[in-house]
């Protein structure tokens, strides 16, 4: 029966080593780059968010310590909760890879909010016993810490977002693209600023 059909255990062999073959050469010319790069942009904005969350988080402390020592700065310290508050209003899943106009809103909202805090800082200059206080030398200690790690994760996310473009619009990356992955499309970043750079901005109350 075999022979008749023309199928021959030695003709199943040699089809499956060339199909492994080409799953070799497959993987070898880099048809996973994409979805491993996009994975990689996912993971890399799950830390800018995590870090820009992990700062919201902080500020409602800071505003209540300073509010302790130097209440008539109330316009201050509202500009900080109202900036807190938008900027956490924006929904930062994963779905805002998709969404530049949104991306450009966060970004927007985040730097609203740095703004804000820079003004706070320059404001707690007058008040010795404010920059004395142990509570807040701790929340002086923790933000700082926080900035640099948003940096740090915004350049990371720029990176990678800059490897995963660069494989959809180079070869072989682009012919996988048109074949496999065409519903993959390019993403995205955060606009070049100063907090990109590989020293964070200083923090100093």
């Amino acid at each position: 029966m075999q022979a008749t059909l023309g199928v021959t255990p030695y003709r199943i062999a040699w089809r499956s080593a060339f199909l492994l073959l080409v799953a070799m050469l497959l993987t070898g010319c880099g048809v996973n780059n994409l979805p491993t790069y996009d994975e990689q942009v996912k993971a890399a904005w799950s830390q800018v968010e995590n870090q820009y969350q992990r700062r919201a988080d902080l500020i409602p402390n800071l505003v209540e310590t300073v509010k302790g020592f130097a209440r008539q700065e109330q316009e201050t310290l509202t500009a900080v909760v109202e900036a807190r508050a938008k900027a956490t209003s924006i929904q930062v899943d994963e779905s805002i890879l998709n969404n530049p106009e949104k991306l450009r809103q966060f970004q927007q909202a985040q730097g609203e909010l740095s703004s804000a805090l820079s003004r706070l800082m320059a404001v707690s200059e007058r008040y010795p016993d404010l920059k004395s206080n142990q509570n807040f030398l701790a929340l002086q200690s923790q933000l700082e810490g926080t900035e640099n790690r948003i940096a740090v994760a915004r350049r990371d996310f720029i990176a990678a977002v800059e490897r995963y473009n660069t494989e959809i619009r180079t070869f072989p990356g682009r012919l996988w693209h048109s074949l496999l992955y065409s519903d993959m499309e390019l993403r995205e970043t955060f606009e070049a600023t100063a907090t990109d750079a590989d020293q964070a901005p200083e923090v100093s109350f």
